[in-house]
């Protein structure tokens, strides 16, 4: 059976409201997304844990499904009215056969470049250079499909730095990508470690899609105590914060820290306080997010 969606652009004031009139007046579901995305006006409006979250976009895409037989346009006449829009906003309506599905999903994920030798390549496409270093991964439940800026600091990160023969702790393991792209790209060990068993399944799955072996991941009362070369960690500041002496005793002396999930006006609250055991290189932003590395003394 085919669907119909609708897609309308509108701004911060009326995108709530326009979603809930849909609901309302017959809509399957209704999506909200940024309308920059992807731009360079893209808008992040990630909150912390334990924070409100800081609102919607001032450019807003809501995204409406329709059973086939709805007569959408007066739908969205109707809904446009009743909060107040004189006038019509701009809006596409298209028909979604029942096939389309995956497709369409799958469309959304095309091939990550990370760097000239690192790609993240969903299971559906193939490597856009087979001879590069291609981590194999899909959209899932856990965070970390290359996509943020946040993963793409420390990938940038890991291409850059890592000798070969580490051993690693990926501490926020969310889907396994750092720790897999850390083997792929020399270390010689590694351990993940995440507060979801959804992650720790997903990890241990994308290990196997990648052929990766001496890796491990573990929820944080199962992990073992030990130290390493390089401890990773892309989570959000507050954690950060809180688990900044777990973190440090988890580095080896002289081994090095990654730390993103920062917002690039956090990075020096951050900063502040892994001074306390690390030697910190000046942060690497990006798109408003920031990655701090350093070397335990």
């Amino acid at each position: 059976m085919p669907w119909l969606t609708l897609t309308v652009d509108t701004d911060a004031e009326h995108a709530e409201a326009l979603s809930e009139a849909l609901l309302e007046l017959g809509a399957l579901s209704v999506d909200l997304l940024d309308a920059d995305a992807g731009t360079p006006d893209e808008q992040a409006i990630f909150g912390e844990p334990g924070e409100p979250p800081p609102g919607v976009w001032q450019h807003n895409r809501v995204s409406a499904l329709f059973d086939d037989d709805q007569d959408v346009s007066a739908i969205l006449r109707e809904a446009a009215s009743s909060i107040g829009l004189e006038q019509l906003p701009e809006h596409r309506i298209e028909t979604l056969a029942d096939n389309d599905w995956v497709r369409l999903t799958q469309s959304q994920f095309e091939p990550i470049p990370i760097s000239p030798r690192l790609w993240i390549v969903p299971t559906w496409h193939q490597p856009s250079d087979p001879n590069a270093i291609n981590i194999v991964l899909d959209p899932g439940l856990a965070f970390g499909t290359g996509s943020h800026p946040t993963t793409r600091l420390c990938l940038r990160w890991l291409d850059s730095n890592l000798q070969g023969g580490e051993s690693v702790l990926d501490y926020g393991c969310g889907s396994g990508i750092l720790a897999i792209a850390a083997l792929k790209l020399g270390a010689a060990r590694a351990v993940g470690v995440d507060v979801d068993s959804q992650a720790v399944t997903a990890s241990r799955d994308n290990a196997i899609a990648n052929q990766v072996e001496n890796v491990q991941f573990y929820l944080p009362n199962d992990a073992p105590k030990a130290t390493y070369d390089l401890v990773v960690a892309n989570i959000l500041t507050n954690p950060l914060r809180m688990l900044a002496p777990l973190l440090a005793n988890a580095t080896r002396q002289g081994g090095q820290i990654v730390l993103s999930g920062i917002l690039e006006e956090q990075a020096q609250d951050v900063m502040n306080i892994y001074q306390q055991w690390f030697d910190l290189n000046a942060p690497i932003f990006e798109d408003g997010w920031s990655c701090l590395s350093g070397r335990k003394r």
